[in-house]
């Protein structure tokens, strides 16, 4: 009996490896599962993903790329029903190379009275959108998915490219199982590239076999053959064996991509593969290399016309330039009126790109571009006006590190100034940007510099200058325990673009509601904010408050939280271990003065001891100082964040300083009757 047992359970395994998942034949077990079995926290789940990308001879064509993709997914909670729509990337350059979606079917599962029922994707829940020149999408959104339902999709990119699109083995659910195939006729070689940022390493399969493809082609009449006015061109259809090269990845319980509080991106950790175009191999067995590197690719982009062709023009703007900057004594005058002008004069239509969409010409007249119309055109006025000025290309932070070199690896463009000893950035297509104050989502690393000879650098993105929040206090305790006080604020650099991009558009009493909310008992008035269109100019803001429930009475003793309503006292990084990098993206310095009166009839009983901590050297710096002045106490927290980058090997003493800066933050100041 043990042994039937044994082999029952054994059986029962191998069944449950084997399980077959062919599209449209859903089990009643995937749909009663309420939790997935390993990650009991998961919204959702792949219970299989299929994917083969292979190329197909097609006549008048050449060799087409085909990815067929098949996924099963189940639903577990209301957060998992966003799975239910499917967004699909399409390049698209003004249909001389494309990728198009064909044969897509999709069905919702649900289990109702102990039946499945299968619902089919209908025509009105597929869209086609066309997001600029170069890219459109197709969307989808499954018919009737609840909480239980499993849908499955399957369909085909077709693609004129060479060029194999990233493929992705992670998910932000886990995957239960994966199959992946590529194959590559042996004309077509590819470098495999891994992402060794990642976690979780696939293991990839390399083999060979053999294929017969039929190849065809049209025959016309030899010329000068006297049957040649007589004949017809003839299409000719032979068999040619194919050698194919196979790359395999089959792999089971990949684990859920996990974001963690200050990721730069989640994607840039994200388990999956490029696959890079090396070169062609002829029939003749001759070899044409397509490996390149980035002086290669940046001349290649230079050369465009939606690049560096609208580089050459300025027949647009030389009047109003030239009366712009007439009575300009610096460059760094020339400098501030021109990136003004521009993003007075143009703004940006929702496109990022490094490519011009309009044309620059065009954009000008208009007063609208995307963001490579914007800076291009900058960088050119400021040419014009004897600036030494750049495009500078960039990858944004949602488009992740590039593996290796290519187009794809750039999205965006922005303008440098170079001078003897620094490098000066311009982004004229965000509003409340100045120079070296680019939007965070372009700080990514590192950007490809081109220069007006055709030589590139690579130039950082990282601001060095400290981006201050100051915060200065003066409070007093009422009798009836409420707070009352001044406060001013005073933000530079990052902090006071953070502000200006959230609140510059608030009225006066959408900024108060704003302070007051999640503090119950605080109430502001007089508010006043300064400089919040003048970019040159740091936020100015100050404002009155009284604060209810902020003094606790135990025992005739009063409880004071020094910091008041003004830090967040959770602390953030409490997980044991960390997966990916810190970054806090820019140099900081957070600081906070508070002075507050002692109530007539108390006397301070107890005071926080004045810290000071360093995380590796001066990486991190907090310090807590206080003291008593004659009535008054008086609290100085400051905190510097000097390098932005905390590797995870450094993880458990960075956890250690933040610990113990937060608890320092949430001692109390202890005050009795005299």
């Amino acid at each position: 009996m043990k042994k039937l047992t044994i082999l029952t359970f054994m059986f029962m395994s191998v069944l449950g490896q084997s399980q077959n998942f062919k599209f449209g034949k859903v089990s009643k077990e995937e749909l009663k599962q309420a939790v997935h079995p390993i990650e009991k926290e998961a919204n959702a789940a792949v219970l299989y993903k299929e994917q083969e990308i292979f190329f197909e001879f097609i006549h008048d064509q050449g060799f087409v790329q085909k990815n067929v993709i098949f996924e099963r997914i189940k639903i577990y909670n209301k957060e998992g029903l966003e799975r239910a729509s499917k967004v699909i990337r399409l390049y698209n350059e003004s249909n001389l190379t494309e990728q198009t979606v064909t044969s897509l079917k999709a069905y919702t599962y649900n289990l109702e009275n102990g039946k499945i029922v299968k619902e089919k994707l209908k025509s009105n829940g597929v869209f086609d959108e066309e997001t600029n020149q170069y890219w459109k999408t197709k969307k989808f959104t499954m018919p009737n998915v609840n909480i239980g339902s499993v849908i499955e999709y399957r369909y085909i990119i077709e693609s004129t490219f060479l060029q194999v699109d990233k493929i992705n083995f992670q998910e932000e659910i886990p995957v239960n199982k994966l199959k992946f195939e590529f194959r590559a006729p042996e004309y077509f070689n590819y470098t495999k590239h891994l992402n060794l940022k990642a976690k979780f390493l696939p293991k990839v399969y390399e083999s060979t076999s053999s294929r017969e493809i039929l190849m065809s082609y049209v025959k016309k009449p030899e010329p000068g053959s006297h049957r040649e006015a007589h004949s017809k061109s003839r299409k000719v259809v032979s068999k040619q064996n194919v050698i194919e090269n196979i790359m395999r990845v089959e792999e089971k319980n990949i684990p859920a991509l996990k974001d963690e509080p200050f990721v730069d991106n989640l994607t840039n950790y994200r388990s999956g593969l490029k696959l890079e175009y090396a070169y062609y191999k002829g029939i003749d067995g001759n070899i044409e290399s397509y490996a390149t590197n980035w002086d290669r690719v940046t001349t290649t982009i230079y050369q465009s016309e939606d690049f560096g062709g609208q580089l050459n023009k300025n027949n647009y703007f030389e009047d109003d330039i030239n009366k712009l900057v007439s009575s300009a004594k610096t460059n760094s005058e020339k400098i501030n009126l021109i990136f003004n002008h521009v993003k007075s004069k143009v703004k940006v239509n929702g496109y990022v790109g490094y490519m011009s969409e309009k044309g620059v010409k065009q954009a000008y007249k208009e007063g609208s571009g995307n963001v490579a119309d914007i800076n291009l055109m900058l960088v050119e006025m400021l040419r014009h006006s004897g600036v030494n000025a750049n495009p500078v290309l960039i990858s944004t932070k949602d488009n992740g590190v590039p593996f290796f070199p290519t187009r794809s690896g750039f999205n965006y463009v922005i303008c440098a100034v170079e001078g003897p000893d620094s490098i000066l950035l311009l982004d004229a297509s965000t509003l409340f940007t100045k120079p070296n104050i680019i939007p965070q989502h372009v700080i990514n690393w590192q950007g490809r510099l081109i220069r007006e000879d055709g030589s590139s650098t690579w130039i950082g993105l990282n601001p060095s200058m400290l981006s201050k929040d100051i915060v200065s206090a003066s409070v007093k305790i009422n009798q009836d325990l409420s707070m009352e006080g001044k406060l001013r604020k005073v933000l530079t650099a990052y902090q006071a673009l953070n502000y200006r991009n959230s609140k510059a558009g608030l009225t006066n009493e959408s900024l108060v509601q704003n302070i007051e909310k999640d503090h119950a008992g605080l109430i502001v008035s007089n508010l006043e904010v300064k400089n919040i269109k003048d970019i040159y100019k740091p936020i100015m803001q100050s404002y009155d408050f009284t604060l209810d429930g902020a003094v606790e009475d135990i025992g005739g003793n009063l409880y004071i939280s020094p910091l008041l309503f003004l830090t967040n006292v959770e602390n953030p990084f409490t997980q044991n271990t960390r997966n990916y990098p810190i970054d806090f993206i820019y140099p900081r310095s957070d600081k906070y003065i508070i002075n507050m009166d002692i109530p007539e009839g108390y006397q301070l009983e107890s005071l926080p001891e004045s810290e000071a901590i360093k995380f590796n050297s001066d990486a991190l710096a907090f310090s807590y100082l206080t003291k008593q002045i004659g009535d008054k106490i008086q609290i100085v927290v400051n905190l510097n964040i000097n390098n932005t980058y905390i590797l995870p090997s450094d993880y458990t003493n960075f956890k250690e300083f933040y610990k113990i800066m937060t608890n320092k933050n949430s001692e109390k100041i202890v005050l009795k009757k005299q």
